[in-house]
């Protein structure tokens, strides 16, 4: 049996976050996690989450895998007869080069796996966590391989079937969705500029995001090449549709598939070709009813699950790793317990709230495109309308959107928490 001070379990960006915030900082941990599964999905990080991934060491090995997102687009698709203006979000009207970076899942686990691997007092076991048992004074994480690791506190980061989570006899509030989300990687004829663009549909929203690189296709449709020529004819999609249009989307084939993606972007990007992975995923929205006990802290999908609108899924669970990590190394500092039941509930307290209004905000906006209800349809053209044109409103929306105002964890302000 090996003892250590913090066992943290699943090895997805969140997990692997607060195990280098935490080794970093010189806290003997053990990352419990295998090899990651391959994850075609993208992310698009929040400026606060890339200052964070900086103040660790971590972006420089994905930088360049990412692309900006300097401007962000919403547009009325739903055809209905109040449709709401469309709605322009730049990043330098609140003094900021970029939104945030959108990069492919695969490239920054693999960024954060290669800086994991440079911290001494970070460990990690490649296999699955088998049990998970609690006492009095530490928690118990017993391998697939029959080896037992006990700590003071463990971080559950093992997502939406999370054992630790279990463990800990905490319940969680579960929605199904009636929608999915179709998620897939395309090249296209025309720059996106650095723009996102959100077309808000009968059905959800519609959401191509910039990625860095050229299409396979780009040779042939534009086959004048400059030098000065910045690579970013590529863009990510999440498609949020019925459960029974994304199947039947997804069985489609490439050429097929391609040019109903050009239809429902309005050829804003040109001609379109898609990438081979595709895949759908079910929205549902799930919350525990505590973030912590029992010597069990949970982030990411452990502690809540929300839907792929709006940017904030990640980058919640990223604010999660930086707040369980800072709450830990400064309890160690003054020699108290690192699993206690006060400090876990003092991170229960600090992130409920932006967990909370982010899940809210993300909930009212998908379920007002879904809406044939007219004060709804004509509220949230009110809405719309009001950030388009009180700019006082529409920076505090865009600040806001980045990271809380109210209890921000030093990592997302450049903080570093490690001894370096």
């Amino acid at each position: 049996m090996q003892s250590t001070q913090v066992i943290v379990v699943g090895g997805g960006p969140a997990g692997l976050t607060a195990a280098i915030a935490l080794g970093a900082a010189g806290v003997e941990t053990v990352l419990v996690a295998p090899p990651p599964p391959a994850d075609t999905r993208t992310t698009a990080l929040l400026a606060s989450s890339v200052t964070a991934l900086e103040a660790l060491g971590a972006w420089a090995h994905c930088r360049a895998e990412a692309a900006p997102l300097r401007t962000l687009r919403l547009v009325d698709d739903t055809g209905r007869l109040l449709r709401a203006p469309e709605v322009r979000f730049d990043a330098a009207e609140i003094g900021l080069d970029a939104f945030g970076y959108n990069i492919a899942n695969r490239h920054l686990v693999t960024a954060l796996e290669a800086r994991a691997k440079a911290l001494p007092a970070l460990q990690r076991r490649s296999e699955a966590a088998a049990a998970v048992s609690i006492g009095d004074a530490d928690v118990t994480v017993t391998l697939a391989s029959d080896e037992c690791l006990t700590a003071r506190l463990a971080i559950g980061a093992d997502g939406r079937r999370s054992l630790c989570r279990r463990a800990t006899g905490i319940e969680t509030n579960r929605r199904a969705g009636r929608q999915t989300a179709l998620a897939l990687s395309f090249g296209h004829s025309r720059p996106h500029n650095d723009t996102s663009t959100e077309f808000h549909t009968p059905d959800g929203p519609f959401t191509t995001v910039p990625l860095p690189g050229e299409a396979r296709d780009q040779a042939k449709w534009n086959p004048v090449s400059r030098p000065d020529h910045a690579p970013n004819h590529r863009s990510s999609l999440v498609w949020v549709l019925g459960p029974g249009t994304a199947r039947r989307v997804l069985a489609w084939d490439d050429a097929a598939l391609s040019a109903e993606v050009e239809r429902c972007s309005h050829s804003i990007l040109g001609k379109t070709a898609i990438e081979p992975e595709r895949g759908i995923f079910p929205l549902t929205t799930e919350t525990a009813e505590r973030f912590a006990a029992n010597r069990v802290a949970l982030i990411g999908e452990a502690a809540h699950v929300m839907p792929p609108i709006g940017a904030q899924g990640l980058n919640l669970g990223l604010r999660d790793a930086a707040q369980i990590a800072e709450l830990v190394i400064a309890a160690r500092e003054t020699g108290a317990d690192i699993g206690s039941d006060a400090l876990l509930a003092r991170y229960d307290a600090l992130r409920r709230p932006d967990v909370t209004t982010r899940m809210l905000a993300v909930d009212w906006l998908n379920r007002s495109l879904l809406s044939d209800f007219l004060p709804v349809q004509s509220l949230r053209g009110v809405g719309l309308y009001a950030l388009d044109r009180i700019g006082p409103l529409r920076r505090l929306v865009m600040r806001e959107g980045i990271a809380p105002s109210a209890s921000e964890p030093a990592l997302m302000r450049g903080v570093a928490l490690h001894q370096d």
